[in-house]
């Protein structure tokens, strides 16, 4: 009989803000997870109970409450009253008095909540889901983090750092993992967060914390050194591995940060993230310089106290591939695991292995957790619309021959990515070779801004003749430098200031399907590369659903859609090729000259 035990992330009340969703594990091992932003449609999903997530973990295997031996929150509020002090002094210094006192009556609430009854808000909305509510118990959000990143490593013994805003009362914490699990060795308390100061940078810059974070880490490249700068922030703040941040994280939020940068810098805040200037970019870059100036220095410092060369990182701040990259070139560093969901959305996987042995968990490979549609389902929805499509006798060759003329592809295929990052299941495709097909997907299809940069998918064993220091990368959380030799064969994939790109690297277990596109687009053009994003348009979450798919298809300026065996084709599309920008380019029937079979007749290019 299985053991079933729900672990799910809510972003309500005392158990944070943002990315809640939900992991079903079998017996120990996850088999469903999904975010309630994929659900909801809401990027972020921000102040949400994740009903949708939960619901969709119990549908994976038809069970009800009755069935979970238990539910697990990564959350333990009680832990906030180690900084309750914190929370009195940030009440006290709300402007005006009406404020000041609704400010510490709230204050008061919240403490009182989380000594006496931390899980009642979570038990009254599980009800509402289904009766009788299974037991819960709870799990420290950055001893969850840590779970995350050491437990599914492969290593033995590692150091393991997690680093994010705020746990309950933690911002950074240093830990050693070995066989008998994790052992807290040093902690950074909030408000003393990493996480929180490159939020104030962030919103400075025009962006949104826990949003635009990783923007600013794709523009610091264009900056340069800048000595003023440089300068001010190292009055503001202390670096090294007794960092210390408060001055301009004190406060919750970013409020008082920015205000403080529009003090010193004599400049204010950036109202939206367009056309930055030179300063800007300076000024991203040596945020970006200090951010790994420190994190390098807590890894130097603490590798020795743990004796590990192994080093595992998670929390919010472990999306930062630069920074990735500058752990894993560090000289005492032997190997390094990222995991690939590192921010809260991840939670829910280290609550449900914290209580297992390191070694049961099995190394992660992959991270396709989510739901997948056979051809049954996908070939209704496309009926009942009345929308034409074709069946290719061979979908990756022909792909693989559209992609190589010019074609921008959504890629719908098998189970969906758990995570932040498209990885096959759930990808917007195009040619890695020009620059122009960079500024297509930006332009046409991504709706962003055009410096952004894209990242590849590339055959696992192409990476060590394409990337520096190459080696096995499926989660596209490490960044690495491209050689100088290659990078005419991957324009739109490298970073244009710096060199570097963000690589998955592909098996064939992995993903089959999409091994076989890599493979048949190198027969086709000698590179085993694509150009890969996510699949969604600006601003909203990557998609789940077929039907999702087909309305972001006639939304965007994508030429094919492939939703598992079946493509559908505009009738005619603009292809900007180096060659011939501007070159009007009639659809290719696949179904055509014996090559497949076509269905149905578009009546409409509606989906309800």
């Amino acid at each position: 009989m299985s053991d079933y035990r729900l672990a799910f992330k809510p972003a309500i009340g005392l158990y944070g803000q943002h990315d809640p969703s939900a992991v079903l594990f079998d017996d120990g091992t996850p088999v469903f997870g999904i975010e309630e932003e994929r659900l909801t449609r809401e990027k972020h999903a921000t102040e949400t109970f994740p009903t949708n997530a939960i619901e969709a973990c119990l549908e994976y295997r038809d069970l009800e409450f009755d069935d979970l031996e238990t539910i697990l929150l990564p959350y333990d509020p009680s832990l906030r009253s180690r900084i309750r002090s914190h929370y009195l002094t940030d009440a006290l210094r709300a402007p005006g008095l009406t404020r000041k006192l609704s400010a510490l009556e709230n204050t008061i609430v919240t403490e009182a909540q989380s000594r006496l009854a931390p899980t009642k808000q979570i038990e009254r909305r599980l009800a509402e889901i289904d009766t009788p509510v299974p037991p819960i118990e709870l799990r420290s959000h950055h001893r969850c983090h840590a779970a995350s990143a050491f437990h599914p490593s492969g290593f033995d013994e590692a150091l393991v750092v997690t680093i994010d805003a705020k746990g309950e009362y933690d911002s950074t914490v240093v830990w050693r993992g070995d066989e008998s699990g994790l052992t807290r060795v040093h902690t950074y308390d909030h408000p003393n967060s990493l996480g929180l100061f490159f939020a104030v940078i962030t919103e400075y810059l025009g962006y949104r914390m826990f949003n635009g974070e990783g923007k600013v880490m794709g523009l610091a490249p264009y900056g340069e050194e800048n000595p003023e700068i440089e300068r001010t922030l190292r009055d503001l703040i202390d670096v090294g591995a007794d960092y210390d941040v408060t001055e301009v994280t004190k406060r919750w939020g970013t409020g008082h940060g920015v205000e403080l940068l529009e003090e010193v810098f004599d400049r204010p805040r950036k109202a939206s993230p367009e056309d930055f200037d030179q300063w800007e970019k300076d000024l991203a870059y040596t945020a970006q310089k200090l951010t790994e100036e420190i994190v390098l220095d807590i890894v130097q410092a603490y590798s020795g106290v743990v004796e590990s060369g192994n080093v595992a990182l998670a929390g919010g701040v472990a999306l930062n591939c630069k920074l990735n990259k500058r752990v894993r070139e560090e000289t005492v560093v032997e190997e390094t695991f990222v995991q690939p969901v590192a921010h809260d959305a991840g939670l829910a996987l280290g609550a449900g292995w914290i209580g297992q042995d390191p070694a049961s968990v099995e190394p992660l490979s992959t991270v396709y957790f989510g739901p997948e549609y056979d051809r049954e389902q996908i070939e209704s929805r496309l009926q009942t619309n009345k929308i034409a499509y074709a069946e290719p006798d061979d979908v990756e060759q022909y792909v693989a021959e559209r992609i190589a003329n010019g074609a921008l592809v959504g890629w719908f295929q098998g189970r969906m990515e758990l995570g932040p990052r498209a990885l096959g299941g759930r990808s917007i495709l195009a040619d890695p070779r020009t620059a122009a097909s960079r500024d297509r997907v930006n332009r046409f299809v991504k709706h962003r801004e055009e410096w952004r940069p894209f990242a590849p998918s590339m055959l696992e064993e192409a990476a060590e003749e394409y990337l520096v220091d190459g080696q096995p990368a499926p989660f596209m959380i490490d960044a690495f430098d491209v050689r100088p030799e290659k990078r005419d064969d991957l324009e739109a994939v490298v970073h244009p200031a710096d060199g570097s790109t963000r690589p998955q690297t592909v098996r064939e277990d992995q993903h089959p399907r999409y091994y076989r596109l890599l493979s048949a687009f190198e027969n086709i053009t000698g590179v085993p590369v694509l150009l890969n994003t996510s699949f969604n348009d600006h601003g909203e979450p990557i998609v789940n659903t077929p039907t999702e798919a087909v309305k972001d298809f006639y939304g965007m300026g994508l030429d094919l859609l492939v939703l598992g065996d079946y493509v559908l084709e505009k009738p005619t599309q603009w292809i900007d090729s180096a060659a011939d920008a501007g070159e009007s380019v009639a659809t290719v029937d696949p179904a055509s000259s014996g090559e497949g079979t076509a269905r149905s007749q578009p009546d409409e290019h509606l989906v309800q």
